[in-house]
């Protein structure tokens, strides 16, 4: 008997120790589930060998182009091996991953958000990437090399690049960036190699001017001004193909034309003679300019003293003139006697920095002419002492533009201003959101506006401070709120496809993850709300309102009911985890069509987080409480993972909350598994523009 009992106790013991042997073997168990995840977002093919798509060991068993440190994965190869789909939402587990090669492949969609942030070599390289540069590159501190070529990236690259010291090759090429270069490049000292060729870029190439590079090819793209006397230096470059100045450059300027001409010598030789001559013929100039200028100014001020709102119907017909250059000088373009306001002219913007105590722009620099690449904010997380770079604009071009503020303009009110439509003669419109506080710390605030800049953010392009008006000036997005979307919209037939709604919210969790995670110090929005997430004509979500926060003096009044967490009692008490349980409000709104709170419903379903909470986790209950607009049309799975984000968003306990880091990966995924066929989602597709676009792929 004791014997048979030894028997059973040795052979459970045995058991028992196979049952504790590690499930993922000699790899790391977030490695392991990153590459899962990897390899069912492409599409798990069967050429990698040994890949699953749950568990298995990497490292211990020899997958298919993976190399192992221990037990770690250090080293992905997956190039030129026909590869499609996408990259999956969870490479930032890969923290050990030092080379990432993914290139020449088919691979498609937007590059993840996330890469592995410790990489020192990425190679993305002849795939079918759209989208931009990830910002999360911005981070990798160790990166040596960086290959995005032949692509189909678009857009302005951002100024991302200050931290990548270690940089030593970039290769951008054939893809379809524009704008002008990032300021940052000119902090790359260790870049040895610069590949820019065949995309759009424009703007002078100053930046690269100190840079130590050997290789540098910048041909084919739509690059002005003169060739920096620097590239002389250059070893292999390739410059053709581009815009360049045939006028001879300024004498301070240091070019060379091609290796033919030394302008900057040629300035050396001229005569003493000559250079005086020059001297006073410029003196004489100047003398000239400035009484023009100063008649011009005596009549500006003669026809704006006697300056009223002007009344829309006194205009009707008449055309309304840009507010935002593109890479030319404004200059005056006539007058109209019909109206106290001229109408017909371009306005001027100038850069305005804090130094200046004044609200009103000095003359001086109000008559500067303005490019579109000092319009743009440069892209920096940390906070800047460098004057702001948002573009200054007259009162009286936007009094213009607006209509003089009249009601045919207005387009809404919110707790801290009013928002007008401003109409411009190219077809563009911008959204002008007049303050009601006083100009108390105004330039403050433009300052810390100024230095968010995301795709999912709404980015000020300009502002104004004169006569006691202070005015925001922002791109107009022509789809309105989300808010207006969800619940004043009359397209009950076509509304928001799921697969559309959980990308607004992925875009906006995005959005407040730049402000809380990567801004540095961070920022807290404090009014997240679903009439704050505008869409534009691709139903892509901007979060509106950022860097306002300093002007929200009772929390409750500005967010409104059914958006207080339950922590609130007084200003102070508001945090990040504050902002993330209303991005959980906004997600209900998202997944049942209902406002945060409404007075016409029944007293238990009227505040929309307390009826919906209990009924998050019951699959029953959850198919009763999606928008029934949708008609059933969603993945089971993917609307149970919303549900399941929003729980944790939506909890009492701020302490239990997620970062957002951790909610725009789940979201992702949520993404991912919205497999609706092409068939039912091209039924719906006609709501209202492009609404399944793969804006996130």
């Amino acid at each position: 008997m004791s014997q048979h009992f030894l028997g059973l106790l040795t052979a459970a013991l045995v058991i028992s120790g196979h049952l504790l042997v590690p499930i993922n073997g000699d790899t790391d168990s977030p490695d392991v589930s990153a590459l899962n995840v990897m390899y069912k977002s492409l599409r798990s093919p069967s050429q990698l060998t040994g890949w699953k798509s749950s568990g298995g060991d990497p490292c211990g068993k020899s997958w298919k182009g993976i190399t192992c440190s221990g037990s770690s994965v250090t080293v992905i190869n997956l190039s030129g091996l026909g590869l499609s789909g996408t990259l999956g939402y969870q490479l930032s587990s890969l923290t050990s991953v030092t080379d990432f090669d993914l290139s020449k492949n088919n691979l498609q969609g937007d590059i993840p958000y996330q890469l592995p942030p410790s990489s020192v070599h990425i190679n993305l390289a002849g795939n079918a990437f759209t989208g931009g540069v990830p910002y999360s590159i911005s981070e990798m501190s160790d990166l040596e090399t960086l290959s995005l070529a032949n692509n189909q990236l678009s857009g302005q690259v951002s100024d991302m690049f200050g931290k990548l010291r270690k940089l030593t090759e970039l290769d951008l090429s054939i893809n379809r960036f524009s704008g002008n270069l990032p300021q940052s490049f000119g902090s790359l000292k260790n870049l040895n190699a610069l590949y820019l060729q065949n995309n759009q870029f424009t703007g002078p190439v100053n930046v690269l001017a100190s840079l130590h590079l050997d290789n540098l090819n910048i041909q084919n793209n739509q690059f002005t001004g003169w060739i920096p006397d620097g590239f002389r230096k250059i070893n292999n470059l390739q410059a053709g193909g581009n815009s360049w100045s045939s006028l001879r450059a300024p004498a301070h300027y240091h070019t060379y034309d091609n290796g033919k001409d030394d302008r900057s010598s040629g300035y050396k030789r001229k005569s003493s003679v000559i250079n005086g001559l020059a001297i006073s013929g410029t003196v004489v100039v100047v003398l000239f300019l400035i009484v023009v200028m100063l008649a011009l100014m005596k009549k500006r001020k003669k026809s704006t003293t006697s300056l009223h709102y002007i009344d829309e119907s006194d205009n009707q017909g008449r055309s309304f003139t840009p507010l935002v250059g593109h890479d030319k000088d404004f200059k005056r373009m006539g007058s109209s006697s019909s109206s106290a306001v001229d109408v017909n002219f371009v306005p001027r913007f100038t850069s305005i920095g804090l130094k200046h105590s004044s609200s009103k722009p000095p003359t001086s620099e109000r008559s500067s002419s303005f490019s579109e690449n000092e319009f743009k904010i440069k892209l920096h997380s940390k906070r800047s002492t460098e004057p702001i770079n948002a573009g200054a604009m007259l009162l009286v071009d936007l009094q213009a533009a607006t209509g003089g503020f009249s009601t045919s303009h207005f387009v809404g009110k919110g707790s801290i201003g009013c928002v007008y439509k401003a109409k411009c003669v190219d077809g563009k419109v911008l959204a002008v959101k007049k303050m009601i506080s006083s100009s108390h710390g105004f330039m403050e605030v433009i300052s810390e506006i100024s230095r968010l800049h995301h795709p999912n953010i709404s980015e000020l392009v300009g502002f104004c401070s004169e006569s006691g008006f202070n005015l925001l000036v922002y791109e107009y997005e022509r789809n309105g709120s989300l808010h207006d979307y969800l619940h004043l919209s009359d397209d009950y037939s076509n509304p928001l496809t799921w697969d559309t709604r959980v990308r607004i919210a992925l875009g906006t969790a995005r959005s407040l993850e730049y402000l809380h995670e990567i801004c540095s110090p961070c920022t807290i929005h404090k009014n997240i709300k679903s009439a704050n997430i505008l869409l534009d004509t691709e139903l892509n979500p901007h979060l509106s309102d950022c860097g306002l926060a300093s002007f929200y003096q009772d929390t409750s009044k500005i967010l409104g009911p059914g958006y207080q967490p339950p922590e609130y009692n007084k200003p102070s008490n508001y945090t990040i985890k504050s902002d993330i349980y209303c991005f959980g409000v906004v997600m209900l709104e998202l997944l049942t069509g209902r406002k945060s709170f409404d007075s016409s419903r029944s007293r238990v379903e009227q505040n929309l987080v307390r009826w919906a909470m209990p009924q998050l986790h019951d699959i029953d209950a959850l198919s009763q409480m999606v928008d029934p607009a949708l008609r059933g049309l969603y993945s089971p799975k993917s609307l149970s993972r919303f549900a399941d984000v929003i729980a944790l968003c939506v909890q009492p306990e701020p302490e239990f909350r997620p970062p957002m880091s951790e909610v725009v990966q789940a979201l992702a995924l949520c993404v991912q598994q919205s497999n609706l066929n092409k068939k039912l989602g091209g039924e719906l597709s006609t709501s209202r523009r492009s609404e399944d676009s793969d804006y996130y792929y």
